[in-house]
Parts: structure tokens; sequence; C-alpha cells
């Protein structure tokens, strides 16, 4: 067995993952950290949750121990999708690095611009950064990029669905072409391995699984779940979560519940806290500091329940998550690994539980076919029914005597229908006979109209009658010119 000892890491990284408390590396530590201590450019697949954050923060360190950083142009650079994963890479960075006298620097959104400007006017050997904050440290000219030896994008998959790529290409850009690139995602998109073949050179590929997978030690349920009546689609859905969590008893220490929607995330983090559950929100538009004090609570014990959105689906490192709580199914298969991945870290056990609706049902079946396994059913709670579901049956019965009313209308109209039906099929010698027939009708409907305000044929048919507006032509009057005989008009006298 593989042991950090034999990866010929730096003596003061290897006492610090000593302190730490590791000393066996996982199958992405130990196929990505050689190759990268070699200086080659590494192409890592791994699910999350197996260490791919040390598999380039100890390389990096170890090559970065000699040299020093200039002001304003870093030695290397890590690229993060979400302000979190980039502020958890950097407490990485932080002990693995104790014994060492490297600098680094922190480039987030939520954070003023003049303190990120002095640590970077110090010089900084690593830069840990979200795309959207670098570009605009560039862009205002505090920083060069010129000098990066080591890049890192870390979840590059999920750098694509938040839109990123085109900052990534145009970062990419802004590096040296001699610089080391180590790239790492848990899964592979085909525009995730154009930008790879294009920026990435002879790169190691280390797959240590298969792309997509989850971990064998997360058990796995889902529970299809059908509301009585739209109106109370929500409601219910959320007492059905708080009944899971009842069930899941005393093994779910904590939980991170995940909506697809962050309007849905503080509503249910608002239901649970009222119901009497430790929870609380985490999106992306809260305050950085609150969603800093969401983290911390939630990682020291303080707060059980951490009501989320896909912000926290990636790259988080929270160790002792016991539960991860789907109350939507995610609308991008993906996302379903990662969610996941929050919990069944460093080898121990988890459980993820999953709420679809009838309407989540496709999303379902494009997850089922992404990990290639069907998730296991899970039995409704006894108790999920409303007391009050007798009243829906009651309106479904009123629903279903509507359409009796409606088929009994339409079997007037087809009684009806038989006395206009021989007018088709009348042939043109009886045609005449049937119209006196009609007459009386018109005559009959024609005043309803003109009472309503329309304008029909007995309009116009009135108004030639009074002598109204309509053209009219020579009538009985004849001009003399056109009277006269040929005779008459030959002895017209020549006006010439």
């Amino acid at each position: 067995m593989t042991k950090f000892s034999d990866l010929k890491l730096d003596p003061k990284v290897l006492k610090a993952v000593e302190d730490a408390g590791y000393e066996t590396p996982t199958p992405i530590q130990a196929g990505a950290i050689p190759p990268a201590l070699e200086g080659r450019d590494v192409l890592g697949i791994a699910q999350t949750g197996t260490g791919k954050t040390a598999s380039f923060t100890l390389p990096m360190i170890s090559l970065l121990k000699r040299g020093r950083a200039r002001a304003r142009m870093p030695r290397s650079l890590v690229l993060a999708p979400t302000r979190e994963l980039a502020a958890q890479v950097a407490e990485n960075f932080d002990i693995y690095a104790q014994h060492t006298k490297l600098t680094k620097a922190l480039l987030i959104g939520g954070v003023s611009f003049g303190e990120q400007d002095k640590l970077i006017d110090r010089g900084v050997d690593v830069l840990i950064a979200t795309p959207g904050r670098l570009l605009d440290h560039f862009e205002r000219g505090k920083l060069l990029l010129t000098g990066v030896q080591i890049m890192v994008v870390d979840e590059a998959d999920r750098m694509l669905d938040m839109g990123f790529i085109p900052d990534i290409e145009k970062i990419f850009q802004l590096t040296p072409f001699t610089r080391q690139t180590l790239f790492f995602s848990a899964t592979m998109a085909p525009e995730i391995e154009r930008i790879t073949n294009t920026f990435l050179s002879n790169p190691e590929k280390v797959e240590v699984a298969r792309a997509a997978t989850t971990g064998e030690n997360i058990k796995q349920g889902v529970l299809m779940f059908k509301p009585s009546r739209r109106d109370r689609a929500a409601t219910e859905k959320r007492k059905v979560l708080r009944e899971m969590i009842d069930g899941e008893g005393e093994a779910c220490t904590n939980a991170i519940i995940f909506c697809n929607r962050k309007v849905d995330v503080d509503v249910v983090a608002k239901s649970l806290k009222k119901n009497g559950y430790n929870a609380e929100p985490i999106h992306g538009d809260l305050d950085q500091s609150q969603r800093m004090r969401t983290l911390a609570g939630f990682r020291d014990g303080s707060i059980r329940f951490l009501v989320a959105s896909d912000v926290a689906a990636r790259g988080l490192d929270i160790p002792a998550v016991s539960h991860v709580l789907n109350y939507d199914v995610p609308s991008h298969a993906e996302d379903y690994v990662h969610r996941i991945g929050r919990t069944g870290r460093a080898g121990r056990s988890g459980t993820a539980l999953m709420i679809c609706s009838p309407t989540d049902e496709r999303n379902l079946a494009d997850i089922e076919r992404l990990v290639q396994n069907e998730i296991p059913r899970l039995n409704a709670p006894d108790s999920s029914t409303p007391d009050s579901a007798p009243a829906p049956e009651a309106q479904d019965g009123a629903a279903e005597e509507k359409p009796k009313r409606s088929r009994s209308r339409s079997r007037r109209k087809k009684e009806d229908a038989p006395a206009e039906a021989p007018v088709e099929e009348v042939s043109a010698v009886e045609a005449p006979a049937a119209q006196p027939e009609e007459a009386p009708e018109r005559e009959e409907r024609e005043p309803r109209r003109r009472s309503r305000g329309g304008r029909g044929r007995s309009d116009r048919s009135d108004r030639s009658e009074r002598g109204g507006n309509t053209p009219q032509g020579l009538g009985d009057h004849l001009p003399d010119f056109i009277a006269r005989s040929f005779e008459d008009r030959s002895e017209t006298p020549d006006p010439s």
C-alpha cells in the first residue's frame, strides 16, 4: 500500500500531512502527485469527495519551496467556481504549507478590493481566486499573470455549468505558454475535453473511477411523492421532508438539504425553523460574511441542517455530514453526483435521500441513466397523507360530473343537428323548396342582431330601401344628347 512518504514530497509538506493525521493517500492523490512533481500536466478525473484538493495542493507547495514572489505577479494560480470552494482551498493551503514561508492571497467576491490589492502588492506565491474577481483585478491593472508557473483548474465541470468557460479561456491566454497545468473534475463534458486538448500539453490522465459515479459507501433512496392537490403540493412536500428527517432518527446527526431555487431555500429553512429544527439557509444572494458564518456554524455543529442551493454542491469538504437530502430532484444529472458527494467523505458511510414529484420523474430517469444504477424507491411515511384528504375526493367527484353535463349538451346538439343535415344532402331541384322554411328563421335572428348593435345583412338591405348612401345610377333621367337621333346629330353645326 502506497504511503505519502513514498510520493517524494518535500519533507516539510510530509510533516504537515502527518500533523493533519493523514498517512495513506487516496487513489487520485497517489496517481496525480507523482506526475505533478515531475512538472507534467495532469488531467484528474475522480468522483467528488476523493481528495482532489490535496492532489494539487501538496505537489504545488513542494514545487514552489524555492523562489520568491514579486509584487502583483503570483507564481501559481488556482481557479475555483465558487467563493466557498476557493476559501476551502485556501484553508487546505494553510494546513499543508504551515511549515513553509509561502504566501497566499484569496480573491473572491463580497470582499473589498482594497484588502485584496494590499496582498497582491506584497507579492504572493499562491493566488486562489474565482474567475470573475480575478479578471476584475486584471482589468483594473492591479495584477499580472505573466509569472504564473503552475495553474490549477478545480471543479472544471462546474465552471462549465456556471458559464465560466469563456473566462477560463481568457485567463489561459494571459498566462505563459510554459506553465504547468493541473486540471481536475468529477465529470468530463465535451466542452471540457475541448479545453483540455487546447491548453494542456500531453497531460497525464489519472482516472480512478468512471466519470459521474457515486460512492459505494453512500446509501441512496428516493421517495416518489404525489400531492393530494396542486395548491397543497409545497406544504405537503415540506411535511414529507420533516417526516423523512424524523424517520432517520439519531442516525441523522446533521444534513445538507438541497433545493433547486434560491427562493425555496429560504422557504424551506424558515419552515424547518418554525417547526423546531435547527436550520439555516445558504445561497448566492446572501452576503458573503453571512455565508461564511453559516458554513462555520455547520462545521462546528452549532447548525444541524444546512438548506442550500447548488452553491454548496461542489467541492465543499465537511467531513462529518451524515445525510444529504435532495428536496428537489436536480435539473442536471451531474449535480446529483456532486450533491450526494457531500456525505460519505474520506471513507465514511453516508445517506442520500431524495423527494421526487411527478414533474421530476424525467430528471430522475436522467440521473439513473448517468450513474447507470436504479435508485431504490422508499415507502412513503404513513402520515404523509393529509387529514383533509377526503375533501379533494369530493371535488374530484364533482369534477367527474361536469363532463356528464357537457356530454348531455353535446347530445342535445347532435339531436338538433339532423334538422340542418338535409340541407347538405338536398339536390339542386329540391333546393328552392327548402328556402321558404329557412327565411322565417333569418327574420327572427336579424332583429336580435340589430338590438345587439350588430350590422348584418338586414341593415344593408334596410339602408338600400331607405335610399341612404347607396350609390345611384342614371335612373329615369336620360341626357338629351343621347336621345337625339343620328340625323339630328348630323345637322348640328360645326363649331369650327
